[in-house]
């Protein structure tokens, strides 16, 4: 192809439909009206020689060759952003873009309410959308741009991915605060439950997968003990509103279980267990690494999260985890 001919800002607006798979929705992305995408689409095929998207409802779907242009089109164009972005030249509040994060509900408490607020004091062209994590496929998601950021337990991960450690937390045993056993044992809320009661109570248990077992299973397991887990969920909200109606008991991040004893009738405990503590990793796709609104979105969401460190105490074996 002659680029001397060529429009390269017609680029942008193919990157753009092929996230986005619509022409409302690529106009969003880049700025330009609806009308302007279609007209760039228009040139785009007679230029490459390519239908390029075939419509499918109010969507496009990408022919085998617009997306065998992808990966390596985004890859060109974020790499030419970061080449001519001037140092220290950045603008939160000036730029306009979307990003995904995905990641479990806990989050949706305890990192979206205060980034609310930071990108409406320091980014409010920024639009982001937290996203469940698909639990057999949580990295991949960043491959195929389904998300800009991941949120989830730290885990080995292949080289053309990026890690950063966010926090780690401890796990604690929650119970509605007239729970028949507890009451019945006289167990004082913060102290830590016998291991006789813990293994009888009636136990619902976070898996996004649906298992009945979890860490403290594996523990208990080394003790020749087992608990009762009679319900599984695949949210900690969902958990936590369970417990608070019923004589069922959780483990849950001490964070999320301090927090939502706020406005539930929750009591905390400490289990008997002690197991290694859960910590937390934002893993990203390497060729964001240096955008800089990429970049901005990582420093932010790791100041909103730090506080939730447990601290040394955890590294120490302190921590509990269910």
């Amino acid at each position: 192809m002659n680029l001397s001919a060529f429009d390269l800002n017609l680029l942008r607006v193919l990157d753009a439909l092929l996230h986005e798979g619509s022409t409302v929705g690529a106009a969003r992305r880049i700025g330009l009206s609806q009308p302007a995408v279609s007209a760039a689409l228009s040139r785009l095929r007679h230029a490459l020689g390519d239908p390029l998207f075939l419509r499918r409802g109010q969507g496009l779907v990408p022919t085998d060759f617009a997306r065998s242009l992808a990966t390596p089109l985004h890859e060109a164009l974020s790499g030419l952003e970061q080449l001519l972005d001037p140092p220290g030249q950045f603008d939160p509040r000036a730029e306009r873009r979307d990003f995904r994060i995905s990641g479990m509900d806990f989050f949706a408490e305890m990192l979206m309410p205060e980034l609310a607020r930071r990108l409406a004091d320091e980014a409010p062209g920024l639009r982001v959308q937290l996203v469940d994590i698909a639990p057999d496929d949580d990295l991949r998601v960043l491959e195929r741009e389904e998300a800009d950021v991941v949120l989830l337990p730290r885990v080995e991960i292949p080289d053309w991915l990026c890690q950063q450690t966010v926090f780690t937390a401890h796990f604690v045993m929650i119970a509605r605060r007239d729970n028949a056993a507890m009451k019945a044992a006289g167990t004082a809320p913060g102290a830590t439950v016998p291991l006789d009661l813990f293994c009888g109570l009636n136990h619902v248990l976070t898996s996004p997968r649906g298992r009945f077992s979890g860490l403290t299973d594996v523990a208990l397991e080394r003790i020749g003990r087992s608990r009762r887990v009679v319900m599984t969920m695949p949210f900690f909200w969902g958990v936590c509103r369970a417990v608070s109606q019923s004589d069922l008991v959780a483990l849950v991040p001490e964070p999320m279980a301090r927090r939502v004893a706020e406005f539930l009738p929750l009591e905390i405990y400490l289990p008997p267990i002690t197991v290694g503590p859960a910590v937390l990793a934002m893993v990203w796709h390497r060729r964001s690494d240096r955008t800089p609104a990429h970049q901005w979105l990582r420093r932010t969401v790791a100041e909103v999260l730090r506080p939730l460190d447990c601290g040394q105490a955890a590294v120490k074996g302190a921590a509990r985890s269910g």
